[in-house]
């Protein structure tokens, strides 16, 4: 049963007294963690160069006196908050002019009387440096599992080209002019399904010595392409909904990107998994636990003599490992999940059918990783196993639907439960 989103608290929101991360994130941050309080990861994305994409999107030519209002969901709650905005991959310093953080209402509207202002560094304003990214001061506030927040930044000056994540199955919104204080929508004229430089949100929880979190990494069935938008319905979202109902809500971050490859990188879905994995995964706070599901576009996209290399069993085997190595390195507990059928999918062939079924079977039998989740036989259809079931298909034959990624979740019941 799907769990409703936690009830909005009406406690008020109040931006911390403490020195703030903006000034010198590194140093603060890890000042904080050695408390009696520890940070956990509430909400995540992986973001990405700017680009054209699969999805029209704002993050080629930036923005400019305007306003950009995005909706994300915590995975699970605390005392305090902090929201990191990322500029990895801007080509110039961000200038961020104002940004507030408030209780979700409607669409673009916020709750009355929750808006309050992010600072960094005691300030309104900050500069992220080319390359960067940088946290906000601590706001004090009651943040439930499963609530959503709004976070909207005023962006006067032109940002050049985003850092931002493609397929956010949400709704942002944009309009001119500075409008971070508003409480009404009405304002939000312009819609976006992706999110722009906004890449993480801590919540702060009493230090109780458990390394729980869980990412999610791997690709657009990771990322929850052709989930319902504004559902929360991706298999990460999943899971974290069926830790709250059994009232033990955990930090669930979700860390695919849609196209993304495990051994090699491209312009427009981002760095290999295998170079992306300690900046997304490993700098996670409290995560113990690092859930991988990625390679098939490494099979449907390659070609021979194509623009994306032909990539071997061999290598693909090769970048899993490197994976392992890497959480291993970091202490992590590593769960490998076959990939899915996706025989009726545009990029399908017989060839790459031949490498799913020998990266499924090293997968199973190997022992690499500390455990299996074999959703490849869990989303199958019955009558034609190199096909998803009907009842788990979204349409295009390679992503699930809701159902399939509720189903996903179902089959994770590995220590991570």
């Amino acid at each position: 049963m799907l769990l409703a989103a936690a009830a909005l608290l009406a406690v008020p929101l109040w931006p911390a007294s403490a020195a703030g991360v903006g000034a010198d994130a590194a140093s603060v941050r890890g000042a904080e963690r050695h408390s009696a309080e520890t940070w956990q990861g509430g909400w995540s994305t992986s973001v990405q160069p700017p680009g054209r994409g699969i999805i029209p999107n704002w993050s080629q030519q930036g923005f400019e006196q305007q306003t950009v209002r995005q909706v994300i969901r915590v995975s699970t709650g605390g005392t305090g908050a902090r929201f990191e905005l990322s500029n990895r991959y801007g080509d110039s310093p961000l200038e961020v002019a104002g940004a507030t953080v408030a209780r979700t209402a409607d669409g673009a509207s916020v709750q009355e009387g929750t808006t309050r202002p992010l600072t960094f560094g005691d300030e309104e304003s900050v500069t992220v440096p080319e390359g960067e990214e940088v946290f906000s001061d601590t706001v004090r506030m009651e943040v439930e599992a499963l609530e959503s927040l709004t976070v909207t930044l005023y962006l006067a000056e032109p940002t050049g080209p985003a850092t931002y994540h493609m397929a956010a199955s949400a709704t942002s919104y944009r309009t001119s002019g500075d409008h971070r204080s508003d409480e009404s929508g009405e304002a939000f004229t312009e819609t976006s399904v992706s999110w722009y430089y906004l890449s993480d949100v801590e919540v702060r929880n009493e230090d109780d010595g458990r390394r729980d979190g869980v990412v999610a990494f791997g690709d657009s069935i990771t990322d929850g392409f052709a989930s319902t938008v504004d559902a929360n319905n991706r298999y990460p979202d999943e899971m974290a909904e069926d830790f709250a109902e059994a009232d033990s809500p955990r930090s669930v971050l979700n860390h695919g990107i849609s196209g993304n490859m495990i051994t090699t990188g491209t312009p427009g879905t981002g760095e290999s998994g295998v170079d992306r994995f300690e900046k997304d995964v490993l700098a996670e706070p409290d995560v113990g636990t690092v859930i991988v599901l990625e390679g098939i576009n490494d099979i449907g996209l390659g070609r021979p003599g194509g623009n994306i290399p032909d990539i071997s069993v061999e290598q693909l085997i090769a970048a899993h490992r490197d994976l392992v190595g890497q959480a291993r390195a970091a202490g992590l507990t590593v769960v490998g999940s076959t990939l899915l059928p996706f025989k009726g999918a545009s990029y399908f062939t017989e060839r790459g059918e031949t490498k799913r079924d020998a990266l499924n079977e090293w997968i199973r039998t190997s022992d690499a990783y500390d455990e299996v989740v074999d959703l490849d036989h869990a989303l199958a259809d019955p009558a034609d196993a190199d096909r998803l079931a009907p009842a788990y298909d979204s349409g295009d034959h390679l992503h699930p639907s809701d159902a399939g990624y509720r189903a996903m979740a179902d089959a994770i019941d590995v220590g991570v439960r």
